[in-house]
Order: structure tokens, then sequence, then C-alpha cells
């Protein structure tokens, strides 16, 4: 996980859960003895971080929040890429094949759009900017498909 500023993403605290346990595994008595491991848990996403690589509680509680810190910034950016493509929509490279018309100039004079297959032999005009019968075709070719 990435190390978070704390200015790039503030982590509400009334909204994590933190409790101190035991440790287990190798290290002697002390280690299973003394409160040092700690988990952090996320109460609206369910997230958790559990921790007991130090001796101290305090330092073990302030590694936790830092790892839950940086898994809910993490998921708020992918949050947001998911809203971005939701709003952006189909998204297609700008690569042959992919465009959405196609004008010719030369020897006749032609333009076509690739996705309703309308097509007009007044490539001047199209270049000046007059896209209604596009339009119209493309909002036809929708309902169409959507009915």
């Amino acid at each position: 996980m990435p190390i978070i500023d704390q200015t790039e993403f503030k982590l509400n605290m009334d909204e994590v859960e933190l409790e101190a346990k035991t440790s287990r595994g190798h290290g002697g008595q002390s280690v299973n003895t003394t409160y040092s491991a700690i988990r952090a848990t996320h109460k609206p996403t369910g997230l958790t971080v559990t921790i007991q690589n130090e001796r101290s509680q305090t330092q073990n509680k302030e590694q936790a929040l830092k790892i839950l810190t940086a898994k809910l910034a993490a998921l708020e950016e992918e949050r947001q890429q998911q809203e971005k493509l939701k709003i952006r929509g189909e998204f297609h490279s700008a690569e042959w094949g992919n465009q959405i018309r196609s004008y010719v100039l030369h020897p006749y004079k032609l333009v076509k759009d690739h996705r309703t297959n309308y097509e007009t032999s007044d490539a001047e005009d199209v270049l000046e900017g007059n896209l209604d019968e596009f339009i119209k075709s493309f909002l036809e070719h929708n309902r169409n498909a959507q009915a």
C-alpha cells in the first residue's frame, strides 16, 4: 500500500473501531500476555487491518491507521474512477477503424457516419458544421436500438 499524506485523505476516527488483543506467534512470554496487537475496522465499509509487528500498542495503532487510511484512499480513488467512467460513457481509442465518420474529398465527395450508415455527398456543408442530419440519424438509430 502507498503511504498516504494525511492532508491528502482524512480518516474520520468516529467511523473506526479499534480493538487491542494479544499477539500470536513467536516472541517469548511478553508477546502472549500484553495487548499489543491492534485491529482497526472501518465501520461503513467493513475494511479491517490487523497489525502485531511492533512490541508497542501505540506503534501498532499508528501503523494500522496508516494502512487503513491507504486502503480507504485507494477505495475512494476506485469509486471516483468508476464514476468518471460512468459519466464519460463508452470509450474507444482513436485508432484506425474506430472513427465515427469518414470524409472522402477526392476523387468524389462523401461523408459517411459509421454508427448509423447515414451518408451525404455534400462534404463542404458538413465541414462547415452542418451536422443536423447526422444528429437526427444518430438519435433515430439509438431510439430504434432501445426499442
